[in-house]
């Protein structure tokens, strides 16, 4: 076998888990580079194996240390996890391909041998993994990091610990969220079923490709994002804030909710970030959306709002699906920073509700400690249960 052989979804995810390595990237980001131009079919398996190979990290790196000493350079690392995620943890595929192409990917590297002789002997004896009946065995069957496990162990038990671990390494869904604001567009072309403004896609579908996409018809939305808009329910007319509003997909729900009709206050702090909710809103057609930048702390309006929904920087925990890398970069020490600029956060966003308007608090995590706000009404999704991102929202009525 030679390079040329080596097919081109696994060079892609090779070129994804190496970037992970070597530069710290975030998989999703070198995954819409790495990916470009591959056919529906090549790119969904090249997502596959990057996303699942860097979700699975700390189990692979587990099974290469029984086998390896010392440290491997950044390219036989990632072709060895590549390797080892094919063979213990995909069904269809050839173990001989994922073995020759994974060597080839190595080169060249003399360590391409280190990599053809594990890959070999894990295909010929197996590995057997550790039980999953404690927080450290779980940590290492499922890929997580301990103090993760150990948080979710506490929290919701040892059972629904284990199936939101065993979930949160399973393909993310797809979900579209149908735009009403933009003119009718043809959709029929995308394979998955439709329920209201819904789309859950089935098989092959690169969504910023479709013409729908750039025609403001549809945006990917998971569910439980989705559910926060209707939470919010907003009515035509109404003053709506949405703070630290990017990249935008709540605030074009708001919109959309609303018809177009009244003022929706959208307010980003980072100049980057706001000029592309400008642009979101834009391709969505809302137009009833006016984007303020300024720091969600400082923001004031002394008209007051009708609803205001806060979306805070959060860990993301409730993303890991989509966000392959996250789990290894979050710490406690970030959840608790986090928590302390979300309490500020929603402490400013009540000066902005006007008397018995609604006040609602989202968050894409499932952390105890980012559930700040218990509010008159509250909802919790779990990937494990509800097959869509895990997300907290609670909702509070103004004073």
């Amino acid at each position: 076998m030679s390079a040329a052989t080596v097919s081109p979804a696994r060079r892609a995810a090779h070129a994804v888990v190496l970037r992970t390595i070597a530069e710290g990237a975030y998989a999703d980001r070198a995954f819409h580079g790495e990916a470009e131009g591959l056919a529906p079919r090549d790119r969904q398996l090249a997502k596959r194996l990057a996303f699942g190979t860097v979700q699975r990290r700390g189990t692979l790196d587990w099974v290469a240390g029984r086998y390896t000493h010392g440290t491997l350079e950044p390219r036989v690392r990632a072709a060895l996890q590549l390797g080892l995620y094919q063979l213990l943890f995909m069904d269809g595929v050839a173990p001989h391909a994922a073995v020759g192409e994974a060597v080839e990917l190595a080169k060249p590297s003399r360590g391409h041998r280190v990599v053809n002789a594990v890959l070999r002997r894990v295909q010929r004896e197996g590995v057997e993994l550790p039980a999953d009946d404690t927080p450290e065995g779980a940590a290492v069957r499922h890929a997580h990091p301990l103090w993760l496990v150990q948080m979710w162990w506490d929290w919701l038990g040892p059972g629904p610990t284990r199936a939101l671990l065993r979930a949160c390494n399973e393909p993310a869904e797809l979900a579209l969220r149908v735009n009403p604001l933009a003119p009718a567009a043809a959709l029929d072309d995308i394979p998955g079923t439709r329920e209201g403004d819904t789309i859950i896609v089935s098989g092959p579908f690169d969504a910023f490709s479709h013409p729908g996409y750039a025609a403001g018809a549809f945006t990917p939305q998971s569910r439980a994002a989705q559910r926060v808009g209707t939470f919010v329910d907003p009515q035509p007319g109404e003053r709506v804030l949405d703070l630290c509003a990017a990249p935008g997909g709540k605030t074009t729900h708001l919109a959309a909710l609303m018809g177009g009709a009244g003022e929706i206050v959208a307010v980003e702090r980072h100049a980057g970030r706001a000029a592309a909710l400008e642009r979101t809103c834009a391709r969505m057609h809302a137009g009833n959306v006016r984007v303020v930048r300024a720091d969600a702390l400082e923001f004031r309006d002394p008209s007051g709002f009708h609803r205001v929904l806060l979306d805070p920087p959060c860990s993301g925990l409730g993303t890991l699906q989509s966000h392959p890398d996250l789990r290894w970069r979050v710490t406690p020490a970030d959840v608790a920073e986090l928590a302390a600029q979300q309490r500020r956060l929603l402490a400013a966003a009540r000066e902005s509700l006007r008397p018995g308007g609604r006040l609602v608090y989202a968050v894409c995590t499932l952390s105890p400690d980012e559930e700040l706000l218990q509010g008159v009404e509250r909802w919790r999704t779990l990937p494990s249960v509800d097959g869509t991102d895990g997300f907290y929202s609670a909702a509070d009525v103004g004073g």
